[in-house]
C-alpha cells in the first residue's frame, strides 16, 4: 500500500488548508488513517486518527477543535481539515496507516508501519 498526501502550502495566520492522503490500492476502510507532522529540529508529533471503517476520530489536545479528519469512501481518500491556523502548526505533515486498527487519543510513531510522503505546510504572513 502506497499512501500519497497532498495538499499542502503557505497560509496566512488564521487560515485554513485541506491535506488529503489517498492510495491507488486497497479500500482505506480496512485500515486507521492518521496524520503526523514533523516541526524543524522537532520530533514527529501525532496529530489525529481515524479508526478502521470510519469509527472513533481522535485528535492531539494542540489541534482538537481546529482539525477534523474525514473519510470520502468513494474517492478511497481521507482528510484533514485544518482551520484556524497557527505558526506553531508549520512542519511537514504524513499521512499514516495501519490495517484493523482503532485508534486512541495518544499514538506514536510505532502504532503506523505505513507511511506516505510527507506535505509541507507553512503557516506564516
Amino acid at each position: 500500500v502506497q499512501l500519497q498526501a497532498s495538499g499542502g502550502g503557505l497560509v496566512p495566520p488564521r487560515g485554513s488548508l485541506r491535506l488529503s492522503c489517498t492510495t491507488s490500492g486497497p479500500s482505506l476502510e480496512n485500515y486507521a488513517v492518521g496524520w503526523f507532522r514533523q516541526a524543524p529540529g522537532k520530533e514527529r508529533e501525532w496529530v489525529s486518527c481515524s479508526s478502521t471503517g470510519d469509527g472513533g476520530k481522535y485528535y492531539a489536545d494542540s489541534t482538537k477543535g481546529r482539525f477534523t479528519i474525514s473519510r470520502d469512501k468513494a474517492k478511497n481518500t481521507v482528510y484533514l481539515q485544518m482551520a484556524d491556523l497557527e505558526p506553531e502548526d508549520t512542519a511537514v505533515y504524513f499521512c499514516v496507516a495501519e490495517p484493523w486498527m482503532v485508534c486512541t487519543n495518544s499514538l506514536i510513531v510505532a502504532n503506523f508501519n505505513l507511511w506516505g510522503q510527507g506535505t509541507q505546510v507553512t503557516v506564516s504572513s
